[in-house]
């Protein structure tokens, strides 16, 4: 698929130049090296394969209005007057901002608003739309009638959120768009229940294969000495399912655990994990850059994340690609898109939702036997390749060109 998409850029560069594809999103780093979610932006770097790319993301105090990111345009839109109080979107994503903070959800209009106008302006200079997340770029784009547009389901987008006018919304959306992806199956399900007749095609946000290598690994990294490095990746909020991997460590001798990221959850974790003394390490965010040393020096990586309330899945589980291509064996709950990354005893190893006594089985299992450690990680290496980016830019990329003259359609 890759070669086709290659082949066809090649014969249109030749006569063609290339067409204007506006990204938008609200998860995306506000500058170098910052420590945010970088998955649009890579994907935008390898999208310019094929397209002239632009990025519209929300304002940010300390944020440049207008630069060029690692070779990517990026324009941030202001949502209120204030601008010191354009902090919806970032740390974090929308949700867990205004759980931090009810008073943001006031902002959430004025952000809509926002985008919407600024679209409206700005429609003539671009030739497509990719819209990331349903909400709120995808139903703003849905008003924007004057360019074609695809959407991509990330996870929480889809599966909460999903009273009687929101679903509403999100059923124009889909019904307006040329094209609508999802990351995973699970969200495939979930897309199909919200807007029977749709069929959304699954192609995942992709891994920096040529970052992430076990190459990056230094021993010792930690002063851990004798004992295993067990590795987290990601946001500190409910549903990452991090209280259940701190509680398997009371059950598990000679392993230190590095938890790497922030959220709302921290405070509660730390709490929770003072009394494993010197076994529990939080190390806050880091860069891209950082983690792919943070990965490559861990001996086990788990993901716990688990179903909740509302239901509310893991989208796809990105940082399990990310310690695949590291060169480390992965553990992980059994729940959304993980399940159509990780195959059982092949490239990693299962866990049931919410299951101390399980994880903590797993990682001892781990630990003990080497062979399966080589295993999965060999196996891991090769599931991680079919992710980089190139390939993922390569299937959006006949995607677009497939759909530029259809809608997707929805009763």
């Amino acid at each position: 698929m890759g070669m086709m998409a290659q082949m066809k850029r090649q014969e249109n560069h030749d006569t063609l130049p290339k067409r204007r594809l506006l990204i938008t999103a609200s998860t995306f780093p506000r500058w170098e090296k910052d420590t945010e979610p970088r998955f649009v932006l890579d994907y935008a770097k390898a999208m310019g394969e094929y397209y002239d790319v632009t990025v519209l993301v929300p304002a940010f105090p300390g944020a440049g209005s207008k630069e060029v990111l690692e070779g990517v345009e990026v324009e941030r839109y202001h949502y209120c007057a204030i601008h010191k109080y354009e902090t919806l979107c970032y740390p974090g994503a929308i949700v867990p901002r205004i759980k931090e903070k009810k008073i943001r959800i006031f902002l959430v209009p004025l952000l809509m608003g926002a985008l919407y106008f600024k679209l409206k302006k700005n429609m003539d200079k671009f030739d497509i739309v990719h819209a990331h997340w349903l909400v709120p770029q995808g139903i703003v784009q849905s008003f924007i009638k004057d360019k074609p547009y695809i959407v991509t389901g990330h996870g929480g987008d889809i599966t909460s959120l999903n009273f009687r006018g929101m679903r509403a919304l999100k059923k124009k959306c889909i019904k307006a768009a040329r094209a609508v992806t999802v990351v995973s199956e699970a969200l495939k399900e979930k897309t199909d229940e919200l807007c029977p007749g749709i069929s959304a095609s699954i192609i995942p946000m992709g891994c920096d294969t040529e970052l992430f290598s076990s190459e990056n690994r230094i021993e010792n990294f930690w002063g851990q000495n004798d004992r295993k490095v067990i590795l987290f990746v990601g946001r500190l909020a409910e549903i990452k399912g991090v209280t259940y991997l701190i509680e398997a460590m009371e059950q598990v001798q000679g392993a230190l655990l590095i938890i790497a990221g922030k959220g709302d959850r921290e405070e509660e974790l730390r709490g929770q994990a003072e009394k494993l003394g010197d076994k529990v390490l939080f190390i806050g965010s880091r860069t891209h850059e950082e983690l792919a040393t943070v990965y490559a020096s861990a001996d086990i990586f788990v993901a716990p994340s688990i179903t909740v309330k509302g239901g509310g899945k893991e989208g796809f589980g990105l940082t399990i690609i990310e310690a695949m291509a590291s060169g480390v064996p992965v553990i992980a709950s059994k729940t959304g898109g993980i399940t159509d990354i990780l195959s059982d005893g092949f490239n990693g190893l299962f866990v049931e939702e919410k299951d101390a006594d399980q994880i903590a089985a797993q990682i001892r299992h781990l630990m003990e036997d080497a062979d399966l450690r080589e295993t999965l990680v060999k196996n891991g290496r090769d599931t991680a390749q079919r992710y980089s980016y190139r390939n993922i830019a390569a299937r959006y990329y006949e995607l677009i060109e497939k759909n530029m003259g259809e809608q997707a359609g929805c009763p």
